[in-house]
């Protein structure tokens, strides 16, 4: 084979693998899109196909959804959710619990895009430095958000929620929600790198306590092919889930168990050596 055509041969393999070098962060971003897309319908367009936000909604007229923290501290406030609540938080449940673990911070939280696009931003103009917090604060701020709703009545951590604070803002408009948006983007970008999602945010801790034993997963099926160049390291939210699967350290498996780990899949996107593929929790055989 002549130069030119190895030089073709490779180029053309290049841009065929470029483009699934983004489909699970397309997947995600289309997604979130999506959810955002069909609660907008009804107020901007008058087609009420989900009623409601993300905290608690009614799609189709007859699905109730309701998120877990937010109905946690409708209860710890003394204030007993309907019936239609209930029936939505066990729906929640065990999706979340059975099926999509912390799914739901990769693959529906709007805040998300903004924590991605400093981690983005870090690692474009080589920023360093920063102080991150400690892993278990986001715990600690769970049960103080539910203690304080308990002591006060109210659900506290609603009027500080840029999840469902964006949403309304989209809406009806309002700048505290944009404000506190790019309050979390530059915590990221400059104080604390992955410190929102992987730090700080007591919803993630929620869905992290829900998702131990989730059906979806990422697994490190080719780990033998893994030539530490860190990439993954680099765009995970959680980092530390990779370690064990991908270095099968203390004989743990392929797949990521950890209930930190979002099913992101970006790990996924950036490995030049296809070490991790997205997958299910029994999915277990490595090459």
């Amino acid at each position: 084979m002549t130069s030119a055509a190895t030089a073709s041969a490779v180029l053309g393999t290049v841009q065929a693998k470029r483009p699934a070098r983004w489909r699970w962060l397309a997947a995600r971003r289309l997604s979130q899109l999506t959810v955002f897309a069909l609660f907008l319908l009804g107020p901007w367009a008058g087609v009420w196909v989900v009623k409601g936000n993300l905290a608690s909604s009614l799609t189709l007229g007859v699905l109730p959804l309701t998120d877990p923290f937010v109905l946690a501290q409708s209860v710890v406030s003394g204030h007993w959710p309907e019936r239609a609540a209930l029936i939505g938080v066990a729906i929640v449940l065990v999706f979340y619990v059975f099926v999509a673990g912390r799914a739901y911070c990769g693959w529906v939280c709007p805040v998300n895009a903004a924590t991605d696009a400093a981690s983005w931003l870090r690692r474009r103009f080589k920023l360093t430095g920063g102080r991150t917090p400690p892993r278990s604060l986001r715990y600690w701020l769970l049960g103080a958000v539910l203690l304080v709703s308990a002591l006060t009545g109210q659900m506290v951590w609603e009027a500080v929620n840029p999840v469902t604070l964006t949403q309304r803002a989209l809406i009806f408009g309002g700048s505290f929600a944009w404000v506190l948006l790019a309050a979390v983007f530059l915590f990221d970008l400059f104080v604390a790198p992955r410190g929102w999602c992987g730090h700080v945010c007591p919803m993630g801790a929620a869905y992290a306590l829900l998702g131990s034993k989730p059906l979806l997963r990422v697994a490190a099926t080719h780990s033998s092919r893994c030539d530490d160049c860190g990439d993954c390291y680099a765009v995970c939210p959680e980092p530390q889930v990779l370690v064990a699967p991908i270095k099968a350290k203390g004989g743990a498996g392929p797949v990521i168990t950890a209930r930190e780990c979002t099913a992101c899949a970006r790990c996924v996107d950036v490995c030049p050596t296809d070490v991790l593929r997205f997958t299910h929790r029994f999915d277990t055989q490595r090459d």
